[in-house]
């Protein structure tokens, strides 16, 4: 049996030094924004004789130096260009030059995005984020009430909310990184990952809480609690590592042959999983941990 629990300042110190570091680069660079947060235009263009490829189509476009310039596939025969400006100059300036280099494209839609709207749709993404914590920490205390030693119900709760905190804040850090050397992009898929994030890694910290539950309650009550917490992280770790390794595998495929359009949201989802994994077999349950020893020196 490994002593998962026994490693616990370890695994404090790591996600530390993470935190830090992701807290360091929110601070210096931010988040890269896409239109959806910033405001911009969408062009959907169709090309009569052969469709560029999406970096013929940018390299067509950068001596313009369009903010946020990207190009995606739509069928077979369309690309959709998005770039950060609603300027009516700009757009026809964009067009002109697709139009003369591509004699039989057709402008088939242009939609503007406001940016007073997408500061209505990041606030909303922040509360969608928020309530969605709540009431997976509102969950998890009713669903473990009838486990009231020796730690309060409401205690699993608000160590599972800590952990997935951890993990999409860690997510939301290392996209900062990538936004300042790579120039990754987030928007609404992003957001939808962080989502999705919040309720994939909150798996693996049930399964392990509810064998905790069943320990504690089949178990003897003199067995020390942080002895029940690493037996059942035991009797879980092998499902906890292959449910999660299944999901990064398909989302390794989405991610090198999806197309451009998935990039960011599986690249989110593969980063967030990882340590959704990593908190819950190093994180969650160790805060139970932490606080039943703390209720000893009190």
């Amino acid at each position: 049996m490994y002593n998962i629990i026994g490693k616990t300042k370890y695994t404090y110190t790591f996600s530390i030094i993470l935190t830090v570091l992701c807290v360091l680069s929110l601070s210096l660079w931010g988040l890269k924004y896409g239109i959806d947060f910033t405001g911009g235009t969408l062009l959907e263009v169709q090309f009569a004789q052969g469709v560029p490829t999406n970096d013929e189509m940018i390299g067509t476009l950068t001596d313009l130096n369009l903010n946020s310039l990207t190009v995606q596939k739509k069928g077979a025969d369309s690309l959709l260009i998005s770039y950060a400006s609603v300027e009516d100059s700009v757009n026809q300036t964009v067009w002109t030059k697709i139009s003369e280099k591509y004699a039989e494209s057709k402008q088939l839609r242009a939609d503007y995005r406001d940016s007073s709207i997408s500061s209505e749709l990041k606030s909303k993404s922040l509360w969608a984020l928020f309530w969605a914590s709540v009431g997976i920490m509102t969950f998890i205390a009713i669903a473990f009430r009838k486990v009231s030693r020796p730690v309060e119900s409401w205690k699993y709760g608000l160590g599972a909310v800590i952990a997935l905190v951890h993990d999409v804040f860690l997510t939301v850090g290392i996209f900062s990184v990538l936004g300042h050397f790579y120039g990754v992009e987030v928007g609404i898929p992003f957001v939808a990952a962080l989502l999705t994030i919040l309720g994939f890694s909150v798996h693996d910290t049930i399964v392990v809480y509810d064998r905790t539950r069943e320990n504690i309650l089949k178990g003897s009550s003199k067995e020390p609690f942080p002895e029940v917490v690493n037996r059942s992280l035991n009797e879980t770790l092998v499902r906890s590592i292959n449910t999660s390794l299944t999901v990064i595998i398909t989302l390794l495929s989405i991610y090198f042959f999806g197309g451009e359009s998935v990039k960011s949201f599986s690249l989110a989802l593969l980063i967030g999983i990882t340590f959704g994994t990593y908190s819950s077999i190093f994180i969650a349950s160790a805060l139970l941990v932490t606080s039943y020893k703390l209720q000893l020196k009190k």
